[in-house]
């Protein structure tokens, strides 16, 4: 798979810089039309960049060396450190899972990230991508770095983002994000010295880019760009509700009271 991704890349620089090279020389033969045009001098009998041009085109003639192209992205680090070398620790500081969790949410996500490889490139293997989603969402690292430090293009890392978040919503957020047992819970919150106590809601503001329309409502207490997110938890800390999506300037209270958990809890069914 990445050598047909590095045949195809230098398929396309070839065929980039031959063209590159026809419309330079085809410039300079312009200069030349020009400045003989002057001295009245006739050029359809001229061997020169016309027939250069030509030949170019036929494929007599070399292109540019690729002095500029001369480094290529590596995947060895992903490939052949990560995978086959980090133990249990590294992938716990580094992705926040274990290699064994890690593996088995490639799989729970495989059915919506499954891609198939084109005449261009082949796609990026559904570890890879999960494994970049995991990478940028556990530390601060901005997208350029992410790309380096697996080997793709800057953009890859924001696609595989929103891939991996929209394969987690849709297939595993319902099954993994449930209100659980209530009595379950009373009673550990109850051995906790709290009882009667069902679950521990709190809000934390999300960091974001300032959006360009209505950017003020998204500015927070604290004086930066955040959206809420408000969530439930059990008395082991699991996540049993979560409602995100408000700008940072809203208040927490506004909040509870617009969530589902607030109108099912008005119904009487939490």
């Amino acid at each position: 798979a990445v050598l047909s991704i590095v045949n195809t890349s230098r398929l396309i620089i070839h065929l980039f810089q031959r063209q590159m090279l026809i419309n330079r020389v085809r410039r300079q033969r312009k200069r030349h039309e020009d400045i003989n045009s002057e001295r009245g001098t006739d050029l359809s009998q001229s061997t020169g960049p016309r027939s250069l041009d030509i030949m170019v085109a036929m494929g007599h003639v070399d292109t540019v060396e690729q002095r500029f192209w001369a480094r290529e992205t590596s995947t060895d680090w992903w490939d052949r450190i990560v995978l086959q070398v980090w133990d249990e620790s590294q992938w716990l500081r580094n992705f926040r899972m274990h290699k064994g969790t890690f593996l088995e949410l490639c799989e729970l996500l495989s059915p919506a990230l499954k891609r198939k490889n084109t005449r261009m490139r082949a796609a990026l293997t559904i570890q890879k991508r999960v494994a970049i989603a995991l990478w940028k969402l556990a530390t601060p690292d901005s997208y350029r770095s992410v790309a380096n430090q697996f080997g793709v293009g800057k953009s890859t890392v924001g696609v595989a983002v929103m891939q991996v978040a929209s394969a987690i919503v849709d297939l595993l957020l319902s099954k993994v994000v449930t209100l659980g047992n209530v009595q379950v819970i009373i009673d550990g919150f109850a051995a906790m010295g709290f009882p009667n106590c069902s679950g521990a809601i709190d809000g934390t503001h999300i960091p974001i880019l300032g959006p360009d329309h209505q950017g003020s409502q998204y500015i927070n207490r604290k004086g930066y760009f955040s959206m809420v997110l408000q969530a439930l938890v059990d008395h082991k800390g699991r996540f049993t509700n979560i409602n995100v999506g408000w700008p940072g300037k809203v208040h927490d209270a506004r909040v509870f009271r617009n969530s589902g958990l607030f109108r099912r809890q008005q119904e009487g069914i939490y």
